[in-house]
């Protein structure tokens, strides 16, 4: 199948060219690599310039295309016509040699697939279990075990979760995210995946492409699109098409703005997914962003990051009041 790679960037040309050396290695290799460039300065245009990758194509975009969402939207149309697969990484990825080949033999595998999702392995630590016996402070699956995340059992205490499984969003919003499927080198279906390890088959664009009610940064705009093309057609991650994700810090938004973007960009995804929840998903919705609001003010007095846990507490707080002053508008 012939695929293409888009990698949008902004300001971070020393974390692409780490990215690209990864890519080089790769068993199976695009048959064109798109960067779409959002910098503000030309470090990135300079430093490609000094490499040779093959099947390589820079677009630097202008301040009207800037923004993950309008950076994804401008490489789809600039990809080959006879591209099946389009696949997107975040800039700051590594590879493992074999991740487009696992990737694209899932294409192969599953007939009905319209996007498949890659698998992060430097972020969580997993260990096989001997025993069916799961600790309640361990999340388990499939033979494997991960520490359960200190809000997970919190929200458990005050019967704020559900049994939903990882991949798929419960009735009032706050799943498990794709870091909660284990190593087994299985593929599972699920409703989405993270954008920054994602491919997708390249005739979906035809039908949908990323909202740009999703501006700069753009949290949680993997989702909306994902839970989009769900209601099309089936997705799935391959645990077996593995790679890491190193979080540059540069590009990314302050705190407060980052805990603003958690509650209202969360509100809309959720919204997308369930337009009409009922009155009890609604309080479960706001029962938890209440929770974790609170825990991450708490992260402030005890965290190691207190100043940056108290910004985006206190951003979700601002997020969560201009809920009831207005509401963000569903986009199509």
């Amino acid at each position: 199948m012939k695929f293409s790679l888009i990698i949008c960037t902004y300001m971070r040309p020393n974390a692409i060219i780490k990215l690209l050396e990864s890519v080089q290695l790769q068993n199976l290799y695009p048959n064109e690599i798109l960067i779409i460039d959002g910098s503000t300065n030309n470090e990135t245009k300079a430093i490609l310039k000094e490499k040779n990758f093959k099947n390589l194509h820079y677009y630097k975009v202008s301040a009207n295309d800037r923004g993950l969402t309008k950076q994804r939207n401008f490489g789809i149309s600039k990809t080959a016509k006879d591209s099946e697969v389009v696949c997107f990484l975040d800039d700051d990825t590594i590879l493992s040699t074999t991740y487009f080949e696992a990737l694209i033999k899932t294409y192969q595998n599953y007939p009905n697939s319209i996007g498949v999702g890659g698998y992060i392995t430097n972020e969580v630590v997993w260990k096989k279990i001997e025993t069916a016996k799961c600790n309640r402070q361990y999340f388990c699956l499939d033979g494997f075990e991960r520490k359960e995340g200190i809000r997970f059992r919190i929200r458990k205490l005050f019967g704020l979760m559900d049994n939903t499984i990882p991949g798929f969003m419960p009735i009032y919003s706050h799943g498990r995210s794709i870091s909660y499927l284990p190593p087994s080198n299985k593929t599972y279906p699920v409703e989405y995946f993270m954008g920054g390890v994602s491919s997708f088959k390249r005739n979906l664009f035809d039908t949908i492409q990323f909202s740009t009610y999703f501006e700069g940064y753009g949290l949680y705009e993997d989702l909306d699109f994902c839970l989009r093309a769900s209601k099309i057609g089936q997705l799935y991650v391959n645990t077996a098409a593995k790679l890491e994700h190193h979080h540059e810090a540069l590009g990314r938004p302050n705190s407060f703005k980052y805990g603003k973007m958690v509650v209202r960009n969360g509100w809309y995804v959720w919204r997308v997914k369930y337009p009409k929840p009922t009155l009890k998903a609604k309080v479960m919705f706001h029962l938890n962003v209440i929770l974790l609001m609170k825990i991450r003010f708490l992260n402030s007095f005890y965290g190691t990051h207190k100043k940056e846990a108290f910004t985006e507490a206190f951003g979700r707080f601002v997020g969560w009041i201009s809920l009831f002053l207005k509401e963000p508008k569903i986009y199509p």
